[in-house]
Formats: structure tokens, C-alpha cells, sequence
């Protein structure tokens, strides 16, 4: 019998290693920079895919690690270092999930390399689904994807927004709707190639965290794709409508056969952010001096640490467990992506206040990064699925009942 293990691998270990030394040495020195620019960092991406962190090589090996740690491990780190550059570098992950997730083979081998871009010349993607009107609520979207028989293309109209990377990736991913009778069954995922005429970026938005990672509408007017730009094809999306016209149970929505796989991602940057903030303030405890003594002597302060630290690694272990389980295709029953996702995001906007406080005036200050990793941890309980619809998720997979 193979003994239990959370160690990780020698190859684990030194992925960790070259992705923190990337973190430390380039992203953490230029995090208030680009977070103060509010722009594209593209020499920072640039340099990540000339050392092979954004690169195709880097992340087929990550998924295919059987474990699933791999992914987790890069973000965790790489999100330590700042969760902005993070997001600009990793935000391609969304647009990349739903193509392995929903395209053919061929398909997968055609748009995921475009994803990237080269070295010298590197590219990032998008993916699509909110809405004006339809946030967490995926099953009302209005984009609408509509066949053209005689041409075989496809004509999507809509508006998109919340998009990373929206309007300036080469590669865009937009869930719409071809039969709205049907609701969230009744959507489909399609590939928008570069220079697709009808797409365009509309309001770029001014957030109060992360804002390294661009963040924009997408319009879409009269969009034609080529029939080929249907993730999965259109066999079996026809097939699909079908079983849900005769009420039989479908696969699941394009949408949330992203998020699912994703879940434990966005939860790994989030412990790479209370992670980072709960080591700054406990060498700053450790050297902040009150009354004669450093501060953290006193339990008031060592006991705040002492739970910024269990929560992290409470959440880590959660992300690791979810992470594996989407790689291995194990069922998440009780919602464990989502488990992951809401405990670590709650842990990361919890464990940076509770910097702040130990940092006092200091931690209000943009002197300091602590303020800056509050301000980007608040974003984690909200997008890819806000914590009230986390709550929802875990409580219909353990209940069996469909609250609303």
C-alpha cells in the first residue's frame, strides 16, 4: 500500500522554486509601478514568457501533472509576488481551460498556441461570459450566436463585460446563447480568431485592486466566425439542444465547465496574497518595537498571526485537494472547487486586513504593500462566482435540494 503524503516532489519543489525567484526578483519590485500605471504590463509579460513561465511548454506540463499541484503551486507563488502582474500573465488560463474543456482535439491544437504568442512577441487571451445583465445569474445570458446555414458562420451580437484581457487579446473564448429557450442549456462557446471584424473593446474599467490586469467590455456587432470556431463543433452542440428539447439531462453549461476547472486557480492566487501579507506583518511584528519590547510579545498581536497562518494554510490545503480533484476528474460532491475558491478568497481580504491592523498607520499607507494586497484580495470573493453563489453551489451538492 503507497503511504499518504502531502510532501511535495523534488520536480514540485523546484517548479516552486523558479516560479518564487521569478516573483521575488521581477514582480514584487515592479507591483506598485504598474498597480499605480494601471496599464497592460507587457514588458513584465514578455519576460515571464522569455524565461518560459507564459508559455505553452510550461503549461501543458502543469496540467499535465497527475497530481494537479503544479498549477496551484506556480499561481500561489506568482500571485505572492503581486496579484496584478499575476493576473496579466495568468489571465489567459480562463480562455485556455475552455477550449481544453469544450473544443475538439484539433481545435485544442489551433487556437491554444495562438493563446500565447511567442517569446519576442507574446499574446494573451479572453474569456467572455458576464453581462450587464447577467453577473452571477450565467443562465440569462443576451449575446446571441446565431448559424448562418449558407455560409457556415456564425453571427454573434452582444455585449460583454468584467472581461480580462477583454479587447486587446488575440484570442477571444465568448459564451452566447443560440437557443435562449433554453437557457443556460441552451449556450455555446466560440473562438473569436485575431483580427475578427465586429469585435471591439468598449469601456476599459478603473478598479480598486489589481489594476495591472486590464479589465473591459467586448462588444460584439454582426461578429462572423467560420462554423470551425464552435468549440466542440456543431454535431454535437446539435446533438446536445436536442436532449435538452426532450428534457433529457445535458453535460452541464459552457460557462461552468470553465469555472469548475478553474475554481482551485483563483483560489491558489488568493492564498498566494494572504500569504504574502502574513509574512510581511509578522517580520514587521517581529521588529516593530512598543513600550519596550516587540510588538509581537504581545498576544494581542501574536495570536492575529497565529490565525492569519492557520487560515492560509487551512486554504492551501483545500486548493491543493480541489486542484487534484479536477485534474483526476473526481466528482465534486460536497462543491470542494468552490469550497476552495470561497475559503481561500475570505482568508486572503481577512488575513490583509488583519495586516493592515498590525502594520497600524503604516498599513494605510501606500508606503507599505499591505494596502495594495488588501485592495487586490477583495476581487476574489467576487469574480468567477461572488462567495453567496459559493455558498449556494456547496449547499445544493450537500443538501440534494435546489435552494435559491
Amino acid at each position: 500500500m503507497t503511504d499518504f503524503s502531502l510532501a511535495l516532489s523534488e520536480d514540485h519543489v523546484t517548479v516552486r522554486d523558479w516560479i518564487h525567484g521569478f516573483a521575488e526578483n521581477v514582480m514584487r519590485p515592479a507591483g506598485q509601478e504598474w498597480d499605480e500605471r494601471e496599464e497592460t504590463p507587457w514588458p513584465i509579460i514578455q519576460e515571464a514568457a522569455k524565461v518560459g513561465i507564459y508559455s505553452l511548454d510550461f503549461f501543458a506540463s502543469a496540467m499535465a501533472d497527475p497530481t494537479g499541484i503544479t498549477m496551484v503551486l506556480a499561481l500561489e507563488e506568482m500571485a505572492w509576488g503581486d496579484a496584478g502582474l499575476c493576473m496579466s500573465i495568468m489571465g489567459s488560463t480562463l480562455a485556455l481551460a475552455a477550449i481544453m474543456a469544450n473544443g475538439t482535439p484539433e481545435q485544442q491544437g489551433e487556437w491554444i498556441p495562438a493563446c500565447f504568442g511567442t517569446p519576442n512577441d507574446p499574446q494573451v487571451s479572453a474569456f467572455g461570459v458576464s453581462e450587464p445583465d447577467a453577473g452571477s445569474d450565467v443562465s440569462s445570458l443576451r449575446t446571441r450566436a446565431v448559424y448562418d446555414e449558407a455560409s457556415d458562420e456564425w453571427v454573434l451580437d452582444g455585449t460583454k463585460t468584467w472581461i480580462t484581457n477583454g479587447g486587446i487579446a488575440a484570442v477571444h473564448v465568448i459564451v452566447a446563447s443560440v437557443d435562449p429557450s433554453l437557457g443556460s442549456r441552451g449556450q455555446a462557446s466560440f473562438v473569436i480568431p485575431p483580427g475578427t471584424p465586429g469585435l471591439r473593446m468598449g469601456q476599459k474599467f478603473k478598479k480598486m485592486g489589481i489594476r495591472a490586469s486590464h479589465t473591459a467590455e467586448v462588444v460584439l456587432e454582426g461578429c462572423r466566425v467560420p462554423g470551425s470556431c464552435l468549440l466542440g463543433g456543431k454535431e454535437r452542440l446539435d446533438e446536445r439542444l436536442a436532449r435538452a428539447r426532450e428534457g433529457v439531462k445535458t453535460s452541464g453549461q459552457a460557462a461552468m465547465a470553465t469555472f469548475e476547472a478553474t475554481r482551485p486557480y483563483v483560489g491558489a492566487q488568493a492564498v498566494g496574497i494572504a500569504r504574502a501579507a502574513y509574512e510581511y506583518a509578522l517580520d514587521y511584528a517581529k521588529e516593530r518595537r512598543q513600550f519596550g519590547r516587540a510588538i509581537i510579545e504581545n498576544q494581542a498581536i501574536a495570536f492575529k498571526l497565529a490565525d492569519m497562518r492557520m487560515r492560509t494554510d487551512a486554504a492551501r490545503l483545500l486548493v491543493w485537494r480541489a486542484a487534484w480533484m479536477a485534474l483526476t476528474r473526481q466528482p465534486f460532491g460536497a462543491g470542494e472547487g468552490s469550497q476552495s475558491k470561497l475559503f481561500a478568497s475570505e482568508t486572503a481580504v481577512h488575513v490583509t486586513e488583519e495586516a493592515i491592523q498590525i502594520l497600524g498607520g503604516y498599513g494605510y499607507v501606500r508606503d507599505y504593500p499591505v494596502e495594495r494586497w488588501h485592495r487586490d484580495s477583495k476581487i476574489y470573493t467576487i469574480f468567477e462566482g461572488t462567495s453567496e453563489i459559493q455558498r449556494l453551489i456547496i449547499a445544493r451538492a450537500v443538501s440534494g435540494v435546489h435552494i435559491r
